[in-house]
């Protein structure tokens, strides 16, 4: 089967770096799946959900913010946050969760508010993408 070359880079790691057949991850325009030869191509990335397809299995995981490139079979997804689904703490998903909730609930400045529901967001999106394993 055709691949491409994929590398996702983080703040603190390279979470995966290697050749890919699929990478299924959402864009702030909606999800796009990159195939092999697939055109160039850059996107600005939202939190949700990734899919890497590697030797037929596919892994999911939780990503959140930065870009996306595509250029001659060569791909570069670069993410604040990017989590499999087998990595992350649930609990520590469900804490998070919680704490922006209560943070929408008691505040009603702009910039606070703006901040918890983006961390509302990765929560709710760690939390599904653990239960879809």
């Amino acid at each position: 089967m055709k691949t491409f070359h994929l590398e996702v880079v983080a703040p603190d790691c390279t979470p995966f770096c290697g050749e890919a057949e699929r990478l299924l991850v959402k864009t702030t325009e909606g999800y796009v799946e990159i195939l092999p030869d697939h055109t160039d191509y850059l996107a600005v990335i939202d939190t949700g959900k990734a899919k890497i397809t590697v030797n037929g299995t596919a892994r999911l995981a939780s990503v959140s913010g930065c870009f996306l490139s595509v250029k001659k079979n060569n791909v570069k997804l670069v993410v604040n946050t990017f989590e499999f689904a087998d990595e992350i703490d649930v609990n520590r998903a469900l804490r998070a969760k919680e704490a922006a909730e209560r943070t929408l609930a008691e505040t009603a400045d702009k910039e606070t508010t703006a901040k918890a529901r983006a961390k509302l967001m990765r929560a709710l999106t760690r939390i599904s993408v653990a239960k879809n394993k």
